[in-house]
């Protein structure tokens, strides 16, 4: 239940969603013809355009994509631990597992893995059943990080894992099993934030490998004349950073109440 209702009411709190909730409110003010009507129409429209600003939306990225850069070439480890949450199940028409926007994780494991940083690879991540079938992440990503040149002896997975939390405490539990200590950790830059402060919650030796960059320097700097009035129009993909961003935010906070970071 508690995965259910973390996965449902955040909806309600993101712009999209809180914009729509909003506009709800408007109809039953019009329908009841009171004055007021006007004012949750225009927060709503107020939020949409805020959170789909370029601006707006590549500072609440930087902002958690920015702790965890490595200034420093990455270390010799015992593993490299991958993140569920870049796959696609092999569900028709599609001709395998694909690659979604988190895809670049897998990549990087397997680019680690072949620059000698680690000799095991620990893919972790289950299947939510409600949410699709198929194998779980484990599985998908074993299956693509062997296409990249890791070969199936090195790969251990962790396949009931359906959070970041299970990520950590499952992981830990193989990483006793193997006497291993040290890992590298490679999820989204976005993302490490969070799995870093719940895996070294679980005395786990962890240093970060952050991929999937959704902002870069050059984002950040004096945008052109030309593209500052499309950095104020609204735009899906911007709105969708201030998303990603606000929910990692709100996981933190969730996951810091129930003590797990």
């Amino acid at each position: 239940m508690f995965l259910f209702l973390s996965k449902l009411l955040p909806l309600l709190l993101y712009p999209l969603g809180l914009a729509c909730l909003l506009m709800i409110v408007t109809l039953v003010l019009m329908w009841k013809r009171d004055r007021w009507a006007p004012v949750p129409l225009i927060a709503a429209l107020m939020i949409l355009l805020l959170g789909s600003n370029g601006w707006i939306a590549n500072a609440l990225v930087r902002s958690l994509e920015s702790q965890n850069i490595p200034q420093t070439e990455l270390p010799a480890a015992d593993a490299i631990v991958l993140l569920g949450g870049g796959t696609k199940p092999a569900l028709a028409p599609r001709p395998g597992v694909d690659l979604s926007e988190e895809g670049d994780r897998v990549l990087y494991a397997a680019q680690l893995y072949r620059e000698g940083k680690a000799p095991w690879v620990i893919a972790s991540g289950g299947r939510i059943d409600w949410r699709r079938s198929g194998a779980s992440e484990a599985a998908d990503m074993a299956a693509i990080l062997e296409t990249l040149g890791v070969p199936p002896s090195a790969i251990l997975q962790d396949s009931k894992s359906l959070n970041t939390y299970e990520n950590a405490v499952n992981v830990r539990q193989i990483l006793n099993e193997q006497q291993l200590h040290r890992v590298l950790l490679v999820t989204s830059a976005m993302h490490m934030p969070r799995s870093l402060s719940i895996f070294q919650r679980q005395k786990i030796e962890a240093i970060p490998a952050p991929t999937d960059f959704l902002v870069a320097k050059q984002d950040l700097q004096q945008p052109k004349k030309q593209t500052i009035l499309l950095n104020l129009l609204p735009d899906a993909e911007r709105l969708q950073k201030t998303t990603k961003a606000i929910k990692e935010y709100f996981g933190i906070g969730i996951y810091r109440l129930r003590g797990w970071a």
